[in-house]
């Protein structure tokens, strides 16, 4: 339905997509400075490593290291404090002097609320189309919960970024004035913060993906709120087509999609002509200013106009929107720069937030700044949607963002930069219209926008692997995937690369249909190889070990390189480093962090992430709760880290490479080039392993292969027997062909056996058709004395009886 690959950009030789590819010449500069700075300053530590402490050498503070007793609870769910670090405290902005409940009467969803309340009585599926800021995300839940709609049902929200989930469940329960958890919940992956009393439910669309497992038809929800449509994420296509299905089915299920941009005469189509609602106003109008010419360099210009805002007379805090980390980072530096170049200038206080980010750091951005400072939020599309800033006047935008696309004839995942669309341009606008009057700034002109924009973003269903979906959607009963209602259908080569990669693991059979490989694997909320390599690691010894390094990829980056000690970060990740395997490297820093009682201070001195590893302590948990439910029995197989290499393989397969040339590596199937990232175990260990499977391919600055572990050249052919065979090398030609002829004797004798059991089967067969033939002759078919003998007619049968 979907022949052709989706390409995300309107026109791949303009302007913007050229800056794109290209990159900010200022982040190239920052990244080449910081790398001959390492250079220079390459040297080993002995503090913190076992032979430090036997010769006693302290770390930098003058102590060794201790383990302290935070993180020893057993309750995995004690790690959930991201609700805790959003302060909500005192708002700045217009919003400052009013109340919760005057706030929440002056946004513009609260003059419509009897006649949407009135829309959704009459309707199942209802399409809401509010302005940024009109209060939708916040109020609709709390308006049906005092409508009643709660008594028959938990009241579920589904939005597609964790941190929107959380911030907004925050919000609605400070409205709400009952603790986080109770009432109001969130619930994320790997992270549950709901209970009984839970009547109104944030959720990302994943989890509710997942509930739809257990529950077909939803029977706990009486709504279901699919926030944010016009982000088009992978769950939420899915959760369209699985919804109207079970509209159908349940009359008594409401169904409210709601976005601030979005074309929602085509929703309301693909729902049988749904009614829709716009809410009428915004809160506060955005004043739009386009840059005079077209930006070479976005960082260099988002800085420049940073300085400009924040040196001019008018209050108000600042968000600047960039592509990625590294951007963000190079941004912050410069500004801070800069700032300290100038004199007099009033001080600014810089704000990073990324995922990758730790919690209490990203949950900086909702707090005051201290002194009363103007605050410059530097963000990637992370704050775009449904997480309101308070005291944003003034946004950035840089005009860019980055989209994970997945390329089926390589198997690679490219992570790059590309321009916005229409529609997120607008809504990183209306970001400045929240709490007061605002001003946009493009880093781009009117003529760009109108011209090289896309009208909205590609759907992550055209441009994304979609190995999990489909193993999701055939235990979901859904046999024939071209017949589910897509609202944008996937391309063909994704979906036949999935069912491909999907029968390779053995979860489907040679018809497509789920084995019971598969329907086991479908029940961990893994990609699927993670799934398989838990499942083998039941048979071969080594559950506990493998838990581990499941738990570890199913996290963030734990290490952690803070600005100016990039040298320290990289010399302590260096100790941990199994020179085979960055899978054994996870484990080994787990194994460690265990032996010293999960100590948070023995995190900060190997700039490991504290946060995420105790993180990754609570999915090992959640993930071991789903073994016991399987009856997997949770063993470690010690040192022996042979048998966990073996173990990845057997997931990895076909995501091997074979060396070639000096450090670099070919996929051996595709025969598409792949090298080692710098912060691999594996690179510049001084001996290159000849085969290594990899985690994914990611596409950055080159072909770089995330998670490497080398395997042996044998257990390949033994676990992909469908891809690789031994080629044995050195025999003679005489050898050879005695072992063919040996090979064809072999086969001759298998044949003449099979022949037999054949002829044998025949005769079986003969005999029964005669002794069937010989009953229906039965001359008296009445009753008779067990002792006397049956007479037949001697009559001319079938054969001739």
């Amino acid at each position: 339905m979907q022949p052709e690959p989706v390409v995300p950009v309107r026109d791949p030789s303009s302007d913007m997509a050229v800056v794109a590819r290209k990159g900010s010449a200022l982040v190239r500069a920052y990244r080449e400075q910081k790398e001959r700075r390492r250079a220079q300053r390459k040297h080993w530590e002995l503090a913190g490593t076992a032979i430090g402490n036997i010769m006693g050498v302290s770390g930098p503070d003058g102590k060794p290291a201790e383990g302290d007793q935070q993180g020893q609870d057993t309750d995995f769910k004690a790690g959930q404090k991201y609700a805790r670090h959003i302060n909500t405290g005192e708002s700045s902005g217009d919003f400052k002097h009013k109340t919760i409940q005057n706030q929440r009467r002056s946004l513009p969803v609260f003059a419509v609320r009897q006649e949407l309340l009135n829309v959704i009585r009459e309707n199942s599926v209802v399409v809401i189309v509010g302005e940024t800021g009109s209060g939708k995300t916040t109020q609709l839940t709390q308006y049906l919960h005092e409508d009643g709609y709660s008594r028959y049902g938990i009241i579920g929200c589904t939005q597609p970024r964790r941190v929107a989930a959380m911030s907004v469940a925050k919000r609605v329960s400070d409205e709400m004035a009952t603790p986080l958890g109770e009432k109001v919940g969130y619930a994320i992956r790997f992270e549950d913060c709901t209970s009984k009393e839970t009547v109104i439910k944030y959720m990302t669309d994943g989890i509710l993906l997942r509930e739809s497992l257990r529950e077909g038809d939803l029977d706990r929800y009486s709504v279901v709120i699919m926030d944010e449509a016009h982000e088009r994420s992978l769950s939420t296509d899915v959760l369209f087509g699985l919804l109207r299905e079970v509209v159908a089915r349940r009359h008594d299920l409401k169904l409210i999609v709601t976005s601030a941009t979005m074309d929602s005469t085509k929703f309301s189509a693909f729902f049988g002509n749904a009614a829709t609602f716009a809410i009428p106003g915004r809160t506060f109008p955005v004043e739009i200013i386009h840059a005079k010419n077209s930006v070479e360099d976005y960082v260099d210009a988002a800085v420049k106009q940073v300085l400009q805002i924040h040196l001019q007379p008018r209050s108000g805090d600042i968000l600047v929107f960039m592509p990625g980390q590294e951007d963000i980072e190079v941004t912050c530096e410069a500004l801070k720069e800069r700032l300290g170049e100038i004199d007099s200038a009033p001080p600014l206080s810089i704000l990073p937030i990324y995922s990758q980010l730790p919690s209490d750091l990203q949950a900086k951005i909702f707090q005051r700044a201290e002194g009363g400072f103007r605050k410059c939020v530097v963000a990637t599309n992370i704050a775009e949607t449904s997480l309101t800033v308070d005291g944003i006047v003034f946004v950035v935008d840089s005009g860019y963002c980055k989209l994970k696309v997945y390329n089926p004839r390589i198997g690679m995942d490219a992570l790059q930069v590309y321009p916005v669309s229409r529609a997120n341009a607008d809504q990183r606008a209306g970001r400045a219209g929240r709490t007061g009057p605002g001003h946009c700034y493009r880093l781009y002109t009117r003529r760009q926008y109108m011209d090289e924009l896309l009208l909205t973003g590609v759907p992550e269903i055209q441009r994304t692997n979609l190995a999990n979906t489909v193993l999701l959607l055939k235990s979901l009963g859904v046999q024939d995937l071209l017949a589910f209602h897509f609202m944008d259908p996937p391309p063909q080569d994704n979906i036949l690369n999935s069912l491909y990669q999907l029968w390779i693991l053995s979860a489907l059979d040679h018809t497509g249909r789920l084995t019971p490989l598969g329907r086991q694997m479908a029940e961990f909320p893994l990609d699927p190889p993670q799934c398989q390599m838990l499942i083998v690691a039941s048979q071969l010894g080594c559950t506990a070990d493998i838990l581990i390094i499941v738990s570890m990829l199913s996290v963030p980056s734990i290490f952690y390189r803070p600005k100016g000690r990039e040298e320290d970060s990289d010399s302590a990740r260096e100790k941990f480093q199994v020179p085979e395997s960055d899978h054994l490297t996870f484990l080994n820093v787990y194994n460690q962090w265990k032996s010293n009682g999960y100590s948070t201070s023995w995190c900060n001195d190997h700039f490991i992430h504290g946060k995420a590893m105790r993180k990754v302590r609570e999915v090992r948990q959640q993930l071991e709760e789903i073994l016991k439910q399987q009856k997997i029995e949770v063993v470690s197989c010690g040192t022996d880290w042979d048998v966990v290499r073996k173990c990845i393989c057997s997931a990895y397969f076909h995501q091997a490479a074979r060396l070639k040339g000096i450090g670099e590596y070919v996929n051996c199937r595709t025969g598409m080039p792949c090298h080692l990232h710098p912060t691999s175990a594996l690179f510049g260990m001084g001996f290159t392993p000849d085969y290594v499977v990899y985690h994914e391919l990611v596409m950055t600055a080159k072909e770089y292969m995330q998670c490497v572990t080398a395997v042996d050249g044998h257990w390949l052919a033994e676990l992909g027997p469908m891809f690789f065979s031994v080629k044995e090398t050195g025999r003679s030609g005489r050898a050879k062909r005695q072992q063919a002829l040996q090979h064809l004797h072999e086969m001759e004798g298998q044949m003449k056996v099979a022949e037999e059991e054949m002829r044998l089967r025949a005769q079986e067969q003969l005999e029964k058709e005669q002794a069937s033939v010989r009953k229906k002759e039965i001359l008296t078919p009445g009753v008779r004395d067990p002792g006397t003998p049956v007479s037949y007619r001697k009559t001319p049968g079938r054969f001739g009886l």
